[in-house]
């Protein structure tokens, strides 16, 4: 029997639901997760990690009104098996890289926690708007099982917003694929009406939070499953759901030669020729591509 094709890959989506006073996006991650992932020989608990923040990124990333803004995300600690994770998000790209230790993950068995990973650690996710050049973030402990659940403490503590995080991922024959869904009780309040974001326990927002929690891990990473029906599943008793036009994700790497020699340039010569190696070159490593670029001492002078 012939496999179905693959399915709403390498989007997201946004959602409303006006009658609930809640906003949500979903996000799904095929190819583009295998081209970040291709470029590192990372394990497979370094790869879920990192598979679960391309996700969140897109995740929150998308939700900027700003086209050339950028999220990004930043997870550390100073003791932990994971010493950096970081991902970006900017105009529909993703890229992320992780520095770990490989000896003391080994030791951690097949499927380490959150804490296992990263011990007492720290979040910072930065919003960057480039139109107004204004910079908002905001830091909190590395808590809970995922970081999906980390980045609903994020929301809670950072933004006073009730918000329900919830990312899945697989890694079958056909490839890499992880998918989440952010769903999140609207700030503004009616007139004459308490606001929302200071209630956490309002019946709206639990109304729709226990819906949110039905959805099963393997739904919402099936490949086949289109992201309108997940919404259609969900929520279909609740009269009207707004639903925005898909946005595509693609890889991000912004390494440029041009860029690199330009910031090197600006290097005193003898700074620059501390930086080279024994053939006179200074190879700049790109964490994020794993690509080396070899820029040459004399192509600077000239």
């Amino acid at each position: 029997m012939a496999l179905s094709a693959p399915t709403d890959l390498d989007q997201t989506m946004g959602f409303t639901i006006p009658s609930r006073h809640a906003r949500g996006r979903i996000v799904r991650l095929g190819p583009v997760l295998d081209d970040v992932l291709s470029a590192h020989s990372y394990p497979p608990p370094i790869e879920r990690l990192l598979a679960e923040a391309l996700v969140l990124c897109a995740l929150l990333g998308s939700t900027l009104k700003d086209a050339g803004g950028q999220l990004t995300m930043q997870a550390q600690t100073e003791n932990g098996v994971v010493r950096l994770l970081v991902a970006d998000y900017r105009g529909g790209e993703v890229r992320g890289y992780v520095q770990f230790d490989a000896d003391r993950l080994a030791e951690l068995g097949a499927d380490p926690s959150l804490f296992g990973l990263f011990g007492k650690g720290y979040l910072a996710i930065t919003f960057d708007q480039a139109t107004t050049g204004e910079r908002y973030q905001g830091i909190v402990p590395l808590e809970g099982p995922s970081l999906g659940k980390a980045a609903e403490h994020y929301f809670f503590q950072s933004e006073q917003i009730p918000s329900y995080v919830q990312i899945a991922t697989r890694h079958d024959a056909q490839g890499c694929v992880a998918a989440g869904i952010l769903l999140q009780h609207l700030p503004e309040g009616e007139v004459g009406r308490e606001r929302l974001h200071v209630r956490h326990d309002h019946p709206e927002w639990e109304h729709v939070q226990v819906l949110a929690q039905t959805l099963k891990d393997e739904e919402l990473s099936d490949r086949t499953l289109p992201l309108s029906d997940i919404m259609w599943r969900l929520f279909h008793d609740e009269g009207e759901i707004r639903v925005t036009d898909p946005v595509p994700i693609g890889k991000g790497c912004r390494c440029n030669i041009d860029h690199i020699r330009d910031v090197i340039g600006r290097f005193p010569a003898d700074e620059r020729a501390a930086m080279a190696d024994e053939d006179g070159s200074i190879n700049v490593d790109c964490a994020f591509c794993s690509r080396i670029f070899p820029v040459s001492l004399v192509s600077l002078e000239n």
